[in-house]
């Protein structure tokens, strides 16, 4: 084993500089400078974690704003900016504009982007017209536009060099994910699982366009690129028929799974990591069987797209606990041993640790107590079902039946978390993880497919635990014991990203629009600043001219306020979340800008 690796609880710059020679060089090698944000997690491993510390836990109390940017559109915006040398790159939910603005000319505009798309692509979009940021490398800025449309934009000029179709949105296909560029292709994956599409992440090349490989989440094995043989699930071969055999009939050709979250990259391993969606619909008895490959893992070869290892953490889903949330890569000692590590926290509520290389199942654990729809996962290897979650016959939404409402179910089907990432500090070697905290009533009833329409065949509606009041934590987790570290109320679901820092200062914001910041080792808050609008964007930091700044993207939106971004009141739209946030219109009102901070100088 490499020598970096043997050292304990090092972060990703170290870990991966390691595997440089094997990778895209110019990004490691950018990724490393932190002054810098160059990758939409700020690294490969999706740490989220800066070794800037100018900003300190004794001095962040006086952190001011040095400048805003409004971004001329509304609705939310989720992700953050790019910050590449003098530049920053700024996006915006739809119509996608970008824009290029120059910090060491008073971030002058340099240039905007905006494309011309088909505006029916917007009710097409589930919860919100959202985009999570764009990518960088080969010298270009990748956008994925919501009708689908891969976008290579020259990094200095905006000039578009090559675009390319990545779904059909007339038959329920979006884009609202970040591209990420590994080696010579960029990865990106699709939306639609609200609309039957059968999902795919997709590899195209970046000087080109040209399609390298794309891998369905379920199908017949050559589809979803797995060895019957080679491909392992918690160590055993998935065999032949993996997928097809676990849909009726040809039903996984609407079968969802989607891949709109984030995706890792391990530059040693070769491997690239992600997660896929809900099966539809969302009435699981219209759907029989495990529905593999939605709500699973993967580990994948980045060069030719094969399957290494797959984890199907929530087998024929009954709630909509998507699985698309980020994979955090971590190098940590477990029982005295050094551990290529993966950490994940479900929407289903449970927080997961595994080992990257192997796929292996460390930790399985609740990360906020009210979970209820399962006892815990089977985690005794012998076991029949190892590795699958016990389900509490109550909270099944399946042996009700279907129009029958069931009642008291936790987490609500937008998770104990959703893709807001968390982020983790290799100083504490804590997870600091946005949670929502919020439960919901789920009827599911029998629904036909028709291509573009949507595909749910469930209502919901969506309130905080019984007894309590607040509906988000923001928490601090340890990944190698399964246990939360320390825990702060949040009147609304923490909707946002997290930013870890060398200063010892995790940030992150809050639905009424707060930047707040927290001591990493206590959750003390040290400081707070309400922006113009409700925060569902990712903190990230960079450095100019010797100065620290913190930058955060605000307005309102996404599935928690679909209803102040949409102008919706009826409780079970939006699917639940609108009556279950109606209460964050009397905080907060729309309006899309970015708000960077600094210490005074």
């Amino acid at each position: 084993m490499h020598k970096v690796l043997l050292a304990t609880c090092l972060g990703a710059t170290a870990v991966f500089a390691s595997g440089a020679a094997f990778a895209n060089d110019e990004l490691i090698k950018m990724s490393q400078n932190p002054k810098d944000w160059v990758i939409p997690a700020g690294d490969y491993g999706s740490q989220r974690y800066s070794k800037l510390k100018q900003i300190t836990a004794d001095n962040v109390g006086k952190l001011q704003v040095a400048w805003t940017f409004s971004t001329g559109v509304l609705r939310g915006h989720e992700g953050g900016p790019l910050i590449i040398g003098n530049m920053m790159y700024v996006h915006t939910p739809f119509p996608n504009k970008v824009y290029a603005m120059d910090l060491s000319k008073e971030n002058q505009i340099v240039w905007k982007y905006e494309p011309k798309q088909d505006p029916n692509v917007i009710p097409v979009m589930c919860c919100d017209t959202v985009n999570r940021g764009v990518a960088y490398g080969d010298g270009k800025i990748f956008l994925h536009q919501a009708d689908t449309t891969l976008v290579a934009l020259d990094a200095k000029t905006g000039k578009v060099d090559w675009t390319v179709k990545n779904g059909d949105p007339g038959k329920g296909a979006t884009g609202t994910s970040a591209p990420l560029v590994v080696k010579d292709k960029v990865l990106i994956g699709i939306s639609g699982g609200e609309f039957g599409v059968q999902c795919h992440m997709t590899a195209y090349d970046t000087k080109t366009g040209k399609l390298a490989w794309r891998a369905f989440s379920e199908g017949p094995d050559d589809q979803i690129m797995v060895d019957p043989v080679k491909t392992t699930e918690l160590g055993k071969p998935v065999g032949k028929d993996s997928s097809i055999k676990t849909w009726q009939g040809d039903q996984w050709k609407i079968g969802g799974g989607c891949t709109w979250g984030w995706t890792s990259y391990d530059p040693e391993l070769n491997l690239v990591y992600y997660g896929s969606g809900n099966p539809s619909t969302w009435n699981p008895k219209q759907r029989p069987g495990d529905n593999k490959w939605s709500m699973t893992i993967f580990a994948r070869d980045a060069d030719t797209g094969m399957a290494k290892w797959v984890y199907q953490m929530t087998p024929h889903d009954e709630w909509d606990y998507d699985g698309v949330n980020e994979m955090i890569l971590s190098d940590q000692q477990v029982n005295g041993a050094p551990r290529k590590l993966l950490t994940h926290f479900d929407r289903n509520g449970l927080g997961y640790t595994l080992d990257r290389v192997t796929g292996e199942l460390l930790v399985a654990e609740k990360y906020d107590p009210k979970v209820n729809w399962t006892s815990g996962v089977d985690m005794n290897k012998s076991s029949p079902t190892y590795g699958r979650p016990k389900v509490v016959a109550q909270y099944s939404t399946e042996s009700g039946g279907e129009d029958h409402n069931s009642k008291g179910i936790c987490p609500a089907a937008l998770g104990t978390k959703d893709q807001q990432p968390a982020a983790y500090s290799p100083d504490t070697q804590l997870f600091y993880v946005p949670t929502n905290h919020v439960c919901m009533d789920y009827e599911p009833f029998k629904v036909s497919y028709t291509a573009g329409q949507p595909y749910v065949g469930a209502t919901l509606s969506m309130y905080p635990p019984p007894g309590d009041t607040h509906m988000g934590n923001f928490i601090a987790w340890d990944n190698k014991t399964g246990k939360i570290a320390w825990s702060n109320k949040e009147a609304f679901s923490v909707w946002s990203g997290a930013l870890a820092t060398a200063g010892g200062v995790v940030f992150y914001g809050t639905l009424e629009g707060y930047l707040k910041a927290v001591d990493a080792k206590t959750g003390k808050e040290l400081y707070k600043f309400k922006t113009p609008s409700g925060i569902i964007g990712n903190v990230t930091t960079y450095e100019r001219d010797g100065r620290q700044y913190i930058a955060v993207l605000s307005g309102v939106g996404g599935w928690a306020g679909i209803g102040l971004a949409a102008g919706l009141t009826d409780p079970t739209a939006g699917l639940g979340a609108v009556g279950g946030y109606a209460a964050l219109s009397n905080y907060t009102a729309l309006g899309g800008a970015l708000t960077v901070f600094a210490l005074p100088q």
